[in-house]
């Protein structure tokens, strides 16, 4: 493969079942510029909304099967993920607050583990639709 080659950026795209209650969402609770092509963009994160045909269209991943061949002891998410979005440990807690102040449905708050050096905090927030977009931050053990 040639290195020179390069890929762009990355649009998650997400099929949803009211497309304007969906921006409205993404914007006011997740703090997203929204525009009317359906790009939802904070920070790093980059979500394109489009208007499912039908409400069957609009499904959420389910939990992925368990693994024993991760470089750690962990197996795998015990829930499902539609989007994983990186954040910094230090600023974690505050956006979910932001978020849980604005309206946001946090299911799972937080989940926490350790796998070998790292130490890992996981946050699900749910949208309209049921999708789980997962706010993640890790930092090495310190021992």
């Amino acid at each position: 493969m040639d290195n020179q080659l390069k890929l762009g950026t990355t649009f998650q795209v997400r099929l949803v079942s009211d497309l304007k209650k969906s921006q409205e969402y993404y914007r006011d609770i997740l703090g997203c510029t929204v525009d009317n092509w359906g790009h939802a963009e904070r920070d790093g994160m980059l979500v394109i909304l489009q208007q499912a045909m039908s409400p069957e269209d609009v499904r959420p991943n389910s939990p992925s099967k368990k693994r024993s061949d991760y470089p750690t002891d962990w197996n795998g998410p015990d829930y499902g993920w539609d989007t994983f979005v990186h954040v910094s440990w230090n600023d974690i807690d505050a956006i979910v607050e932001d978020i849980r102040s604005r309206g946001g449905i946090v299911t799972l708050d937080p989940v926490a583990e350790s796998h070998g050096r790292w130490e890992f905090k996981n946050y699900y927030i749910q949208d309209p639709d049921k999708y789980s977009i997962v706010l993640g931050a890790m930092r090495e053990v310190v021992r």
